[in-house]
């Protein structure tokens, strides 16, 4: 399975049926918090929600086709990064992620993206990533700004969330921007 050391305190690990409990307690714990961006919030209810889901999950690994994995800090789950859907054909993923609310500032997220970055040029040998963050939330934003993406343009209005749209930020890096800042 699906299973990188960012640093040594970080891991990202593809989730199993057995983590259904400890996801759902993240996600409850910070329903709140992840409400304000993500749609299926409130979708996710019990744990057992979580079982028609992770075997997509698995599956979509094992299909080369992306993967939802946990975000481990010292240890303890808090938070989830993926890749989704591949386009194999012209060479293009993008990226997902969320964190509880009491881990951020860390730097967690920009560290697993940034290590992802490397499986998703070097090991899947991909050309584009890709990554949308609602306008207004800032700690998402920095994320790519960081890692020295290019904002491509707003959707405007992209995204009903709950009882509003929301306008979708693009980002996007290329493999030659990738390899240009001197990897190591």
């Amino acid at each position: 399975m699906f299973s990188v050391r960012v640093n040594d305190k970080t891991t990202i690990d593809l989730l199993q049926q057995q983590h259904k409990e400890e996801l759902f307690a993240l996600i409850d714990a910070n329903r709140e918090h992840l409400r304000q961006w993500l749609l299926w919030v409130d979708k996710r209810r019990t744990a057992q929600d979580f079982e028609p889901i992770i075997p997509i999950w698995i599956q979509n690994y094992a299909d080369n086709n992306g993967f939802d994995a946990g975000i481990r800090y010292d240890g303890e789950l808090v938070g989830m990064v993926g890749l989704h859907y591949i386009d194999w054909k012209d060479k293009i993923t993008s990226i997902g992620y969320f964190l509880g609310e009491a881990h951020q500032g860390k730097g967690i997220v920009t560290n697993c993206v940034r290590t992802l970055l490397q499986h998703i040029f070097r090991d899947l040998g991909l050309n584009k990533v890709v990554i949308q963050c609602a306008a207004e939330n800032i700690r998402s934003r920095a994320v790519p700004e960081r890692l020295g993406f290019r904002e491509e343009g707003v959707a405007r209005d992209g995204q009903w969330l709950y009882n509003r749209y929301v306008d979708l930020v693009n980002y996007s890096l290329l493999r030659r921007e990738w390899e240009s800042e001197s990897r190591p």
